[in-house]
């Protein structure tokens, strides 16, 4: 069953002019951060999102909280469409629907206690207070790992894996059925990288939540998903189960991606399938097929015209001009 349904959710920022722009009266710059993303997300379903750093991960995660407000576009939460909600009536939504932020520090006020900051959802929903709230927020610490006599220390006095363990708690104590989980391991150490994906995976099972979950490592998303969007420039360019895109990846984009994974089972090192070039500005996004400027298999059809994304297998879809010619970059290098 379809709990969250995107439909063609798009974010533009518009740019600041300086003073020639301001003086000329140049039209003000806007950048493209995302562009006509749909997907859906199925009810106690983890959808990973992949692709490297600038490419509108994280703000897709957060215009599908509206966190960010959509340019255009919807956004539908069991039925509700989520861009049309009132103030008040998106208040209580953001109850059913949480974020994980990647930063476990910077997303913390350094001024409040850990009960402080896990406990105001709670508050801020009329959910409890005094001592029925630091109750539940005792419960939730412990469950996340952490003690209850630790409920009035601050941020600093944590570990790294620590803090994001309370951001965890807190997005959990208001009991949401969706999670955004924005890159929540990316800035621990691997060790610590392990426990916390085995910690939400627990929860995940416990309190029966569905996740987004963003990250620039496909190894964690191969392993933590059900089903796997690569986003390129602010597109989705290939969506589908989670073994058939990582076994047999069709767009050139995800065969780079996946020449990059090091396996440790391998006979002799594996070719990379190396891009050219640094990754556009979404202030001046290419013509046609945004990836052409550095795909090896571009011809002039990709410079001309924007790709279509078409079904290539069960549940898996990808757009790329050149699907029906089966080329694959990851045989070329010798996969």
């Amino acid at each position: 069953m379809t709990l969250l349904k995107v439909e063609h959710l798009s974010k533009h920022y518009e740019g600041r002019r300086g003073m020639i722009e301001r003086l000329t009266g140049t039209a003000h710059t806007v950048v493209r951060a995302v562009n006509d993303v749909s997907l859906t997300v199925d009810r106690g379903e983890i959808l990973g999102l992949i692709g490297e750093s600038g490419c509108g991960k994280s703000t897709l995660g957060r215009a599908i909280l509206r966190l960010h407000e959509p340019t255009s576009g919807r956004v539908s939460f069991d039925g509700t469409d989520v861009t049309a909600l009132a103030p008040a009536a998106l208040k209580a939504m953001r109850r059913r629907m949480q974020i994980i932020f990647q930063d476990p520090y910077a997303s913390l006020n350094p001024r409040r206690t850990v009960a402080q900051i896990v406990g105001l959802p709670l508050e801020l929903h009329g959910l409890a207070e005094g001592e029925e709230a630091r109750a539940i927020v005792a419960r939730i610490i412990e469950r996340v790992g952490l003690k209850a006599n630790q409920l009035d220390r601050y941020p600093h006095q944590f570990s790294g894996g620590q803090r994001q363990r309370i951001g965890i708690a807190r997005a959990l104590v208001s009991n949401p059925e969706f999670v955004v989980c924005d890159e929540p391991v990316s800035a621990l150490d691997v060790s610590i990288q392990a426990q916390i994906i085995a910690l939400l995976q627990e929860l995940k099972q416990e309190f029966g939540l569905t996740y987004l979950f963003i990250s620039h490592d496909i190894s964690v998303i191969g392993y933590l998903s059900d089903r796997v969007a690569v986003m390129y420039l602010g597109e989705i360019v290939e969506m589908g189960p989670v073994n058939a895109v990582l076994s047999q990846p069709r767009h050139p984009y995800t065969q780079s991606l996946m020449s990059a994974v090091p396996e440790l089972d391998r006979e002799g090192p594996r070719r990379r399938v190396r891009l050219t070039g640094d990754l556009p500005s979404p202030l001046n996004p290419p013509a046609g097929c945004k990836f052409h400027t550095r795909c090896p298999l571009a011809a002039e059809t990709c410079r001309r015209l924007a790709p279509v994304t078409e079904q290539v297998g069960p549940g898996h879809s990808a757009a790329c001009h050149r699907l029906d010619e089966r080329l694959n970059l990851l045989a070329e290098a010798g996969a």
